[in-house]
C-alpha cells in the first residue's frame, strides 16, 4: 500500500505505456494503435507485446514502413473520429512525417474555427545511450515545442508515462509523446488505479529544496537526482522540478521555485543550441523570478554534434553527472 492507502505495482515504463494503452483501448472502442511491427511482434522495444493478441488486427495494425503514412493516416483517422495512437519507431523519423505533423495536425482545428478535432497520440522513442548512432539518437522535442497547435509531453518516470499518455490519449489535440530509450526498463511502484490520470500541463517538484533549482525533463531527471543526494551531503538542497509536459508548460512551478531558490539551472539531451532548456531559461529571465536571481541562469546540454556511434563518444557528447555537479558548483559560486 502507498501513501494515502492506495495499493501500488511495480512496474516498468514501458509496461507502465502499455498498459495506459490497453486501459484506455478497453475503455474506447475508437481508440487505436499504429505503427510499424507493434502486432506480432510487439514493437521494436517490446512495449506492445500482448496487445495484437487482445485487441487484434483492426485495432492493433502493422503499417507500412512509411512514417508520412503513418503520421498522415493518424491524422485522417483523428480528424474523421478516431483516436489514434501511432508510434514512430525513432523520433528521428519524425523528418519524414513533418508534413502530416506539422502542416497538417497541428493546424487543423484552429483553420477549422475548431469544427474538426485531431486527437491523436505520436509515441516517440527518442534520445542516445543505446549505441544506435546519429540517426537513431536524437531528442527533437524543441522542434514540435515550436509549432502552435501540439502538445508536447517528456515523461521521466513509469507512473508519469501511464498517467500523462492516458491523459493525452482523451485530449482532443495532436501530443507528440517523448519517449527516452533508456528508461523503457526503468522500474518504480506505480497506484494500481486505472483512473491514474495526470493532467497536462502541471509540473511536479522530483525533490524539495533551498539553495538551487534545476528544471528538467525525460532520462535528466534520473541523472540530477542522483546528483542532488549527492551534494546533499555537503549542505546543498537542490530543488527538482520536472516539467513533465513541455507543451502546455507549467511556467507558474518553475517561476515559484526560482523565486525561493534565487538560483537555477536548466537541463535537456538534446543539444544546446535552439533546445527547449534554452526556452525555459528565457520565460525564467522575463519573468518577475529574474529580480530574484542570485547568480545568472544556467543552460546545460548536450553538445551541438551529431550522436557519435562509439559508446565513450556518445556518453561525452550528453551531460554527465559531474557535468550536473559542476554546474551547480558553479551557480553556487563554490
Amino acid at each position: 500500500m502507498g501513501r494515502g492507502g492506495k495499493r501500488m505495482k511495480e512496474m516498468t515504463y514501458a509496461e507502465a505505456i502499455r498498459e495506459a494503452m490497453s486501459e484506455e483501448m478497453r475503455r474506447d472502442e475508437d481508440v487505436i494503435f499504429i505503427g510499424q511491427d507493434i502486432g506480432l511482434y510487439g514493437g521494436a522495444f517490446g512495449v506492445s507485446v500482448g496487445m495484437f493478441e487482445e485487441f487484434g488486427e483492426e485495432r492493433v495494425r502493422d503499417t507500412p514502413i512509411s512514417e508520412a503514412v503513418i503520421a498522415g493516416a493518424a491524422t485522417g483517422a483523428a480528424v474523421t473520429g478516431l483516436r489514434p495512437i501511432a508510434e514512430i519507431m525513432f523520433m528521428d523519423f519524425t523528418t519524414i512525417a513533418m508534413d502530416a505533423i506539422v502542416n497538417q495536425a497541428a493546424k487543423i482545428r484552429y483553420m477549422f474555427g475548431g469544427k474538426a478535432r485531431v486527437p491523436m497520440v505520436l509515441r516517440c522513442p527518442a534520445g542516445s545511450g543505446t549505441g544506435a548512432a546519429a540517426q537513431h539518437s536524437q531528442s527533437l522535442e524543441a522542434w514540435f515545442c515550436h509549432v502552435p497547435g501540439l502538445k508536447v509531453v517528456a515523461p521521466s518516470t513509469p507512473a508519469d508515462a501511464k498517467g500523462l499518455l492516458k491523459a493525452a490519449i482523451r485530449d482532443d489535440n495532436p501530443v507528440i509523446f517523448v519517449e527516452q530509450k533508456l528508461l523503457y526498463k526503468k522500474k518504480c511502484r506505480i497506484p494500481d488505479d486505472e483512473d491514474l490520470i495526470i493532467p497536462l500541463g502541471k509540473a511536479d517538484i522530483k525533490r524539495e529544496g533551498g539553495d538551487v533549482t534545476i528544471v528538467t525533463y525525460g532520462r535528466m531527471v534520473e541523472k540530477v537526482l542522483n546528483v542532488a543526494q549527492e551534494v546533499a551531503k555537503e549542505g546543498i538542497n537542490v530543488e527538482v522540478v520536472d516539467p513533465r509536459t513541455l507543451v502546455p508548460l507549467d511556467k507558474e512551478t518553475i517561476i515559484n521555485s526560482v523565486i525561493k531558490t534565487g538560483r537555477v539551472i536548466v537541463i535537456n539531451e538534446a543539444v544546446k543550441t535552439g533546445g527547449y532548456a534554452g526556452e525555459i531559461a528565457a520565460i525564467i529571465t522575463e519573468s518577475e523570478a529574474f529580480d530574484y536571481l542570485d547568480a545568472p541562469v544556467l543552460r546545460l546540454a548536450g553538445k551541438d554534434v551529431p550522436i557519435p556511434y562509439n559508446p565513450e563518444l556518445e556518453k561525452a557528447v550528453i551531460p554527465s553527472e559531474g557535468d550536473i555537479k559542476e554546474a551547480i558548483y558553479r551557480v553556487m559560486n563554490r
